[in-house]
């Protein structure tokens, strides 16, 4: 390997997909896509692996995704130049797709007359149809219920457009012409793809263009395995959960880390069935990126120049039980698909806590709230829908900094819409959208505020859907000795008849009804006490934190604009710091949770039901769970197995 080719074909590569992707969001149609930025771009080698992906527009936690669960329905000899594939099925594409609202597109790149690579791309439609404007709730329990489901098939056959499809597309939306809008976005992305490759490939030759994917790929994997090597040796295990499926019952991630030298395994055996609800993704029973992506992030952070393709991937193995929530089978929900994703997430990065002598970050917000809006349009009477804003919450403190505010990490791709643009586009009037004083969890390094937004409906309805929200029950955990960040909350009319809601599934807002909406916020990392005092006195001067809140909680004394320091030091002398072992601050509403059902009672309900058979598997779960709500507490692994036994034995 050539280093200085190497680093000349991977800029080459880097640019070829950022120009691609500026021409699809910049002739989009959607809000989600020309403002917040729901889409991506990017060219893969004939296996499916991504060799040329962006780093600074669109969605970039795809990079380790291969699209051969799309294009190995199509031999080689059925592609011609021009063709262009489609599929939002996550069922036929071995988890390419996450989400049936996910509309994915191929197009084979030709050089001299032999198939080269795949352009690829995909957009977040906006609607697809189904039960609610939108297409997500996290209600909904069956792919059926959220809209259409395109098996792979070609939308356009050697440059001619197959209409048939074009018009099921635009019949199963609500703004069909607005989502065909998108996908005409893609196709002229794809084409500038296909025109760079065969401009790249007749300067240098095609051997040179194929030898420089291997290099770039080969690169990536290197630096990869650099960073898994320096971590410890070991198992590490940690859970997380989403709140509450149909039944209210609390959903447990259960990831196991195992580092061995240069390589990675995750697995996550012992998680949650599948749900009927619409938290649930599919992975295709691969190592799929979404599974993994605390550690290719934390790659990606100690490599900050790594080559952005699917050889970091190639160091790690992830595993998850089919029919998990992380692995879920048809005929699943999966629409509200992300704040599982972001569960995954956080697990991971509990583990990685413990891989590492100094421990990597608390817990962000750990929701992915997507507000989208939906009404009739008073002059034409049709059916308009449009999304206002991605809706998160702060990240969580770090080692070395505090958490973002308002931004959680795994959320951290998507952009805010303008407020002026919500206010043309839709009939909502943003009344307040800021940060919440007070909300984060306290640390060495604090989590990232809270963030609120109040929205007033002006016309005589609004539905609006709120997909990705979850810590309305548990906190964002604190790690280190920090405590756990703030629950979300959702209220409606707040100032006038206040009523809470939790977690928003379908919300109709009459004329003049305001909606107020305060996320979660990340925890914090260390001791409150160890916490630098001009950093307090900066929250405070920020009018993010009381001075009363700085001498409770963080032993600062500060008078006026400015730091008492021999009283500081006095008021600190007597607070007791605590183990610089690794620990985890989760809050009164999970100790109280685990204290009834231990992680290890949970993960033996998950293991004994994934053997029962699926179409009764839900059943025997909710006939469990009732079996031990009276049993002596704790819960033990031996009791639900004798409650998993008898709830699927015959009815009397």
């Amino acid at each position: 390997m050539d280093p200085v080719q190497t680093e000349i074909m991977k800029n080459r590569f880097t640019a070829i997909a950022e120009e691609a992707a500026t021409v699809a969001y910049r002739t989009a149609h959607t809000t989600f896509v020309k403002q917040t930025q729901d889409f991506q771009v990017a060219v893969a080698r004939l296996s499916g692996e991504f060799f040329a992906y962006p780093m600074l527009t669109g969605v970039v936690s795809g990079s380790g995704q291969t699209i051969a669960g799309l294009t190995r329905h199509f031999p080689e000899d059925e592609l011609a130049p021009g063709d262009v594939l489609i599929s939002n099925d996550p069922f036929s594409t071995w988890g390419l797709v996450t989400h049936m609202m996910d509309i994915h597109l191929a197009r084979p790149i030709f050089v001299d007359g032999k198939l080269a690579c795949f352009a690829w791309s995909f957009v977040h439609a906006s609607d697809i149809g189904g039960a609610v404007p939108g297409s997500i709730s996290p209600d909904l329990f069956e792919c059926f219920q959220e809209g259409l489901r395109l098996r792979p098939t070609k939308l356009v056959k050697a440059g001619v457009i197959n209409q048939d499809i074009v018009n099921v597309l635009k019949d199963n939306s609500r703004i069909g012409d607005a989502v065909w809008g998108d996908l005409e976005a893609l196709m002229a992305a794809m084409r500038l793809l296909d025109l760079r490759i065969n401009e790249l490939c007749a300067k240098v030759g095609v051997e040179a263009f194929h030898r420089g994917v291997d290099d770039v790929m080969t690169h990536a994997e290197i630096k990869a395995r650099r960073v898994i090597s320096a971590l410890k040796d070991g198992t590490y295990t940690f859970t997380d959960y989403i709140e509450g499926d149909d039944s209210g019952a609390a959903v447990h991630i259960h990831c196991r880390l195992t580092i061995r030298g240069d390589e990675a395994e995750v697995d996550y055996s012992g998680s949650s069935p599948q749900v009927h609800a619409a938290f649930n993704f599919a992975t295709g029973s691969r190592t799929h990126p979404f599974l993994c992506l605390g550690l290719t992030n934390y790659i990606q952070t100690m490599e900050p120049d790594i080559p952005i393709n699917g050889g970091i991937m190639r160091p790690i193995k992830a595993y998850a039980p089919p029919g998990t929530v992380m692995n879920a089978e048809y005929p699943a929900a999966m629409g509200n698909r992300f704040v599982a994703v972001m569960r995954t997430y956080d697990a991971l990065i509990g583990c990685l806590n413990q891989a590492l002598p100094d421990g990597i970050a608390a817990s962000g917000a750990g929701q992915a709230g997507i507000i989208s809006s939906a009404w009739i349009d008073p002059a034409t009477g049709r059916n308009r829908v449009a999304v206002v804003e991605p809706f998160s919450g702060g990240s969580g403190g770090r080692v070395r900094a505090d958490g973002v505010d308002a931004n959680d990490t795994m959320i951290g791709f998507l952009k805010s819409t303008p407020i002026e643009h919500v206010e043309v586009e839709t009939p909502l009037v943003v009344r307040r959208h800021e940060l919440v004083p007070s909300s984060f969890g306290h640390g060495r390094h604090r989590g990232g505020a809270a963030v609120a937004i109040e929205l007033e409906s002006r016309a005589p309805e609004v539905t609006i859907t709120v997909r990705g929200l979850d810590r309305f029950r548990f906190q964002p955990w604190g790690v280190f000795g920090g405590t756990a960040g703030g629950n979300s909350v959702a209220t409606l009319n707040p100032e006038t008849a206040p009523e809470r809601i939790g977690r928003i599934k379908v919300l109709r807002l009459g004329e003049r009804d305001l909606l107020r909406m305060i996320s979660s916020s990340g925890g914090g990392f260390g001791s409150p006490v160890e916490r630098k005092p001009e950093a307090v006195l900066r929250d405070v001067l920020d009018e993010m934190l009381t001075a009363e809140e700085a001498e409770a909680i963080y032993g600062v004394v500060i008078t006026g604009r400015e730091i008492d320091r021999e009283r500081t030091a006095a008021l600190r002398a007597g607070i007791e710091i605590g183990s610089p072992r690794f620990s985890v601050q989760h809050g009164p509403s999970r100790r109280a949770f685990e204290a009834d059902w231990p992680i290890e009672a949970s993960v033996a309900l998950a293991d004994a039901a994934l053997v029962t058979p699926p179409g009764l598997r839900r059943f025997i779960m909710i006939k469990s769970r009732a079996a031990l709500e009276n049993a002596a507490k704790p819960i033990t692994p031996a009791m639900v197995v004798e409650a998993v036994k008898r709830a699927a034995g015959p009815s009397d």
